[in-house]
């Protein structure tokens, strides 16, 4: 009996998406990629800015999981750099991408929603460790689906390498709480917490931004007391003050959204 409740409490929030989406579902090449608006327009926005962004992955997998990357922009600069984590391309070929979409474009037609933000001189201070964080990660010639390391492994990593930021991943990103056996233990990736991880399978992670999570086979359960919400598999935090990013010195003059990439 207790194997059937935590086999549908971990599985029904995903099922009953999969029902939901798979009447809305077109053909990968009819899906959205363009921007959302959401990135400061470099145009009227000089300043420095990092932000983080998670969509619903495309497929039947959107119904388990988001699909995160990182965005950042130096101050002056006239463009974005963005970066994901993939598992397709020519192989033998990094699963880190530089690019290969609008910095804040939608995820096979899913919209994206900004997870942390930096911006001015903070975001400035920042980006030369993202940068070596991007660098340094250690599973840039690997690619898991499940349990990790994916895409959502990626950002966490880089997230957690850089002290400005106070973000949570989301609930629902599949593979952000993958460690490697040998290091079974981190802090969590906004730096408030601390985690336990055995390959992502099976761990328990609290923090004052991630609030008291556990982890099962990827998913995740938990409750949120700072944002006044719970995490479940699938759905990720459901409650009243889950929308609102994560940002620091964040600053922006009327008109400076909507860059798209």
């Amino acid at each position: 009996m207790i194997v059937l409740v935590c086999l549908a409490l971990l599985l029904g929030g995903p099922a009953a998406l999969a029902v939901a989406r798979s009447s809305t579902q077109l053909d990968w090449s009819q899906m959205r990629w363009d921007s959302a608006g959401l990135a400061p327009d470099p145009a009227t926005y000089p300043e420095a800015v990092v932000q983080v962004y998670a969509a619903r992955s495309w497929g039947w997998k959107g119904a388990f999981s988001v699909h995160s990357w990182i965005a950042l922009k130096p101050e002056g600069a006239r463009a974005y750099e963005r970066y994901d984590v993939v598992g397709w391309g020519v192989p033998g070929r990094s699963a880190v991408r530089q690019n290969m979409r609008p910095v804040d474009g939608y995820w096979a037609g899913n919209r994206p929603e900004i997870v942390g933000e930096l911006r001015g001189p903070v975001a400035a201070a920042a980006i030369p460790k993202v940068r070596d964080a991007i660098a340094r990660y250690p599973y840039r010639d690997v690619y898991r689906l499940w349990p990790g390391p994916n895409s959502n492994t990626f950002v966490a990593w880089v997230v957690r390498a850089v002290p400005e930021f106070k973000a949570a991943m989301p609930a629902n990103a599949v593979g952000k709480d993958w460690l490697p056996l040998t290091r079974p233990a981190a802090l969590t990736p906004s730096g408030t917490g601390a985690q336990v991880s055995l390959f992502g399978l099976l761990g328990v992670a609290a923090g004052v931004e991630e609030g008291l999570e556990v982890n099962f086979l990827g998913e995740t359960v938990g409750i949120d007391p700072k944002h006044l919400a719970v995490k479940l598999p699938g759905f990720g935090s459901v409650g009243l003050r889950t929308s609102e990013p994560s940002k620091v010195g964040y600053d922006a003059p009327a008109g400076a959204e909507g860059a798209g990439g």
